[in-house]
């Protein structure tokens, strides 16, 4: 094996992802290894770890399968320089994505904006108890 291929238990280590949740994600197309050993093991380069990453990150902004799907595909198709016209489409597409995620990010700090009143409203209480 040689130093640009990791196997699964060093990309699990990286990204922080267990090996199921690896495993998962190439059973349902998001993330194939690159490659296989001659022994069947997994293999998976620096791109494999940032594809996992950006899985990672879509996860707790409660993004479908089917978006990273296709989110992941226009990054992908992005990255090959297509012809101005597809460029367009894939950046309109990307657009809407981010939009997407500043919406979702605005509301987990409102819900833990919340989440940090009712801690305090939980500490006067045990303060008032005492």
């Amino acid at each position: 094996m040689g130093a640009t291929h990791m196997q699964i238990g060093e990309v699990a280590d990286r990204t922080g992802l267990s090996l199921r949740t690896i495993r998962h994600y190439e059973e349902v197309g998001l993330a194939p290894p690159s490659a296989r050993s001659q022994g069947g093991f997994r293999l998976y380069t620096e791109a494999d770890v940032t594809r996992l990453m950006v899985i990672k990150r879509m996860k707790p902004l409660d993004f479908t399968l089917e978006q990273m799907r296709d989110l992941l595909g226009v990054l992908d198709e992005l990255r090959t320089d297509p012809c101005a016209e597809r460029r367009s489409e894939l950046t309109g597409r990307l657009t809407g994505y981010r939009d997407m995620v500043l919406l979702r990010c605005e509301e987990i700090r409102t819900r833990l904006a919340d989440a940090e009143r009712f801690s305090t409203e939980l500490t006067d209480a045990l303060k008032s108890a005492s």
